[in-house]
């Protein structure tokens, strides 16, 4: 609460109190707001009942609030009154700056009209004058912009809670018709489901900086480029690490999908990876368990940063799965363990598509040292690069120690059921 100290000795001139012409506060609270809707823009486009209801009252406070001041009393209750006011005012969605401008531009009138008792010698006067309705506008516009930001900060947060509900149950898979009343939010026919990967920034791992910080920071950006971007329509439930985002899909096609994560990357100043699906409300629980599944695994390899779609996935879903091929093949390169740079050539061949050429620029070194290392590897691992089954064995292998989490099973570091001949096709 703002407490008004009584200001004393009352301002005077030529033998009146300079209050004398804010008397009647209602007649000129009423002329005040007229003038507002004549020449503060803002102010006519507001609609009548605020006009003649709150803004009208207001301003009459405001005058008795500044004329108590001029004459050096206190008048209890007024600044609540303000405060209520602007409470109203945001929750309304009414713009600060209109209010803003209707305050200044009634000290601006209230000036004149006071100024016209303190004759034209009177210099003394007039700078207290001036300065004691400078200090009631400041103490007005601080209470004006304290109640309004605190409700506006309320009102924000009682959205962010419903559509924070209302995410929920839809994952949830519980009834969300009341929810979606609550927060304005029409419940799409039909959503992309995306899981979304948010790796750490590396200012994270700066020991000079906080990284708690740094990824709240990360997040935030996140966040604000899903509502610049989706405009109301998103519903997600995100961290630092990522989460969830449900976009109606009549609204959003595929290749907007493409271009919303390359922002978000842009945003995040990290890649940003995503799996995404449609569902029908109903069936978003089990599709959002599938993508997760699925952003996870893209997310361990380091794919590149963009949309993918379940079905692009298949193969290296299938190899992170537990089961005695991944224990076999999790250990089939255990042997490059001890030839570093024979496991990099290994990695660089696949992803330059089995060029020798791109792979040999890509280490710096000449093809000659390419092939002779694709031959060690071949017998190393007992799986030929030559051919399309080594190829192909050694590729899962490579996905399941990227994924990491590898158990390997003795049976199969002897010559288990699953020898170096077996066929991938």
């Amino acid at each position: 609460m703002v407490v008004v100290k009584s200001i004393a000795p009352f301002l005077t001139a030529t033998g009146h109190p300079v209050s004398t012409p804010l008397r009647d506060v209602r007649t000129i609270s009423r002329q005040m707001v007229g003038h507002f809707i004549e020449n503060v823009v803002p102010c006519a486009t507001l609609p009548g009942e605020v006009l003649d209801g709150d803004v009208t009252a207001v301003t009459r406070v405001c005058l008795e609030l500044t004329k108590s001041m001029l004459d050096g009393r206190d008048l209890p209750g007024r600044v609540e009154s303000i405060q209520a006011a602007a409470a109203g005012w945001a929750r309304e969605g009414i713009p600060i700056d209109t209010i803003h401008n209707a305050v200044q531009e009634g000290f601006r009138l209230g000036f004149d009209l006071v100024i016209t008792n303190v004759i034209s010698h009177d210099h003394d006067t007039t700078i207290k004058v001036a300065r004691r309705l400078t200090e009631a506008q400041n103490m007005i516009t601080s209470v004006v912009s304290a109640a309004y930001v605190r409700e506006l900060r309320s009102v924000v947060s009682e959205h962010h809670t419903a559509v924070h509900s209302l995410t929920s149950a839809l994952l949830g898979g519980q009834s969300t018709s009341t929810m979606a009343r609550e927060c304005g939010i029409e419940i799409a026919d039909r959503y992309h489901v995306i899981a979304l990967a948010l790796p750490a920034h590396p200012d994270e791992f700066n020991p000079a900086l906080d990284g708690k910080v740094v990824a709240r920071r990360k997040l935030r950006r996140v966040q604000a480029e899903l509502a610049n971007r989706c405009v109301g329509k998103v519903l997600c439930l995100l961290s630092v690490d990522g989460g969830t985002i449900l976009l109606p899909a009549s609204e959003f096609s595929d290749a907007a999908l493409d271009g919303l994560i390359v922002r978000l990357s842009v945003a995040a100043r990290v890649p940003v990876r995503a799996v995404a699906v449609s569902a029908v409300p109903a069936h978003i629980p089990r599709a959002a368990e599938q993508v997760h599944e699925l952003v996870d695994v893209v997310d361990r390899l380091g794919g590149p940063s963009r949309v993918y779609r379940p079905h692009e996935l298949a193969f290296e879903y299938q190899l992170t799965r537990q089961g005695d091929a991944r224990d076999y093949l999790s250990s089939a390169l255990d042997v490059l363990d001890a030839h570093p740079e024979l496991l990099r050539t290994l990695e660089v061949y696949m992803t330059t598509n089995l060029q020798r050429g791109p792979t040999a620029r890509e280490l710096f070194v000449h093809t000659n040292t390419v092939d002779y290392r694709l031959k060690r590897i071949s017998q190393l691992t007992g799986f030929d690069v030559s051919t399309v089954s080594g190829i192909c064995h050694l590729q899962a292998a490579l996905i399941i120690r990227k994924y990491g989490d590898r158990s390997h099973s003795e049976v199969f570091r002897a010559e288990g059921e699953f020898g170096s001949g077996v066929e991938c096709q």
